[in-house]
C-alpha cells in the first residue's frame, strides 16, 4: 500500500506543481508523476535543511512537495529545450 499511496502523492504533487507552472512541457502524464514524486522528495530534503519538519499528508509536507516539484519543472524544462 505504500507504493499506490506514494504513486497518488506524487499525482497530485505533479499536478499542482503543474498547476502552479501551467506550459508546454515534453512530457505526459507518467512524467508528470516521476516530477511530482522527485519533487516530493526535494522539497522535504529542503524543508528539513531550514528545520520544518514535514511528515504524512500534512500541508507543510504538501507546500514543500510541490514547491520542490515547480524546482524540478523548471530545471526540466531548462534542460529539455
Amino acid at each position: 500500500m505504500g507504493i499506490i499511496s506514494t504513486l497518488l502523492f506524487g499525482l497530485i504533487v505533479g499536478a499542482l506543481g503543474k498547476w502552479v507552472m501551467p506550459g508546454k512541457d515534453p512530457g505526459g502524464f507518467i512524467v508528470t508523476i516521476l516530477i511530482g514524486i522527485v519533487g516530493s522528495f526535494i522539497g522535504n530534503f529542503l524543508a528539513s535543511l531550514v528545520g520544518i519538519t514535514v511528515a504524512g499528508w500534512s500541508l507543510a509536507n504538501i507546500i514543500a512537495s510541490v514547491i520542490g516539484a515547480v524546482v524540478l519543472l523548471y530545471l526540466y524544462r531548462k534542460i529539455a529545450k
